[in-house]
């Protein structure tokens, strides 16, 4: 059982996101505006559709705070979805006497959870289904992963993410100056460090855009300051790389998800790919660690566990499955060829995408550091932190 637990109530056209975050020590220090923040960053990105010009999310915390402080219990979390207000009809939670039942939404759209859904539940109805199936439930996500971030940065450990391509086209990208590459891919609505490749990127974008398709492509998260030896190496299900691994994967549209450039070194000699091990006196010296890598193809993590390099995470997102030019389909009604239900949806997402990757990791990540140090409140939770890397200076 996982130590930081969360959960996620709403729909994507409801009154709005609820998320609870179970398991947070006493005494965190939560400002809503730093979680507005990386809702914000959500939202970004040329591509998206006329959703994001409607809503302005905004975080509400209703339980587990006092005066901006954690109190050790549930942290309640709210993000009103203004969209509510144009279709309060037919999503009301509530009964409606004397209102007309909603038309049944039977077209399904290829690659979305409809016909599936349809075919579990046996509901008449799809948007029973696409309603919470939605990506728009990844903004509680990320208002839960902000409040998790803060905590992680509590202890020193950042992290930021970046798109390394969208549609075909690719970024380059240069790792050896981390804070260079975040500031990089913090200049741009699409979160690209490569100027000349966030150019052809847009220019894809309208092009496919304009003929009613979408388009998916990669994000990565890169996380630094974590110490070697977060996680564990002698149980499956309490591996690092796995519950990261299937945080990634939960996201909607997410198809693969990488550890470093994973599938990359799949194709090359391990005398290329592991990352060599020296003894680094400096540091050793100054109190630091006594070892470095000569490279990061692990992307900071072996065995389960945090190896002391910054951990490097990428998730492959589909295509988008609405398209505005829709796919062939079957009514589920009638049993006829029909097109695809057509619903308002951007053409990409990848940075958005990102952006809720950093959420599901700092989720994971704080989670795994509640787990391996058991603090109740913040001040023994940075004591127990500080201990641990002390010790591990000294192997």
């Amino acid at each position: 059982m996982r130590h930081l637990q969360f959960i996620t109530a709403g729909e994507s056209h409801g009154p709005g996101l609820t998320a609870i975050l179970e398991g947070l020590p006493m005494g965190l220090k939560v400002d809503p505006a730093r979680i507005d923040e990386q809702l914000a960053r959500r939202q970004e990105g040329y591509g998206r559709g006329g959703r994001m010009k409607i809503e302005r999310d905004r975080v509400k915390i209703t339980g587990g705070l006092r005066r901006g402080v954690t109190l050790g219990g549930p942290l309640s979390l709210w993000v009103e979805n203004l969209d509510h207000a144009n279709w309060e009809r037919s999503m009301h939670p509530e009964p409606r006497r004397g209102s007309k039942k909603p038309r049944p939404l039977t077209q399904p759209r290829p690659g979305h959870a409809d016909l599936a859904g349809v075919m579990k539940t046996g509901t008449d109805d799809i948007r029973n289904i696409l309603e919470r199936a939605s990506a728009r439930e990844t903004a509680a996500r990320t208002a839960a992963g902000g409040v998790c971030r803060l905590l992680l940065a509590e202890l020193g450990v950042e992290m930021f993410s970046h798109v390394l391509s969208i549609g075909g086209v690719k970024a380059q990208v240069d790792y050896s100056d981390l804070a260079a590459l975040a500031e990089a891919a913090a200049g741009n609505d699409l979160h690209v460090a490569d100027e000349a490749a966030y150019g052809r990127m847009k220019r894809t974008i309208k092009s496919v855009w304009g003929d009613g398709d979408t388009l998916g492509g990669v994000a990565e998260v890169v996380v630094s300051g974590l110490p070697a030896g977060l996680g564990h190496y002698v149980h499956w299900e309490r591996r690092l790389d796995a519950a990261l691994g299937q945080a990634i994967l939960s996201i909607p549209a997410v198809k693969g998800v990488e550890v470093g450039p994973a599938f990359e070194n799949a194709q090359m000699r391990g005398s290329r790919v592991m990352d060599t091990i020296h003894l680094d006196k400096k540091s050793a010296r100054a109190g630091g660690v006594r070892y470095r890598r000569g490279s990061n193809r692990m992307g900071g993590l072996e065995g389960g566990m945090t190896n002391g390099e910054p951990l490097i995470l990428r998730g492959a997102m589909k295509p988008i499955s609405t398209l505005m030019q829709p796919l062939a389909s079957v009514d589920i009604a009638t049993g006829q060829p029909v097109k695809a239900n057509k619903e308002r949806s951007d053409c990409v997402a990848v940075a958005a995408m990102g952006v809720v990757m950093e959420a599901m990791a700092a989720i994971v990540l704080a989670d795994a550091i509640l787990d391996e140090f058991r603090a109740a409140t913040m001040k023994d939770l940075k004591s127990a932190w500080r201990a641990y890397r002390r010790q591990i200076t000294k192997r």
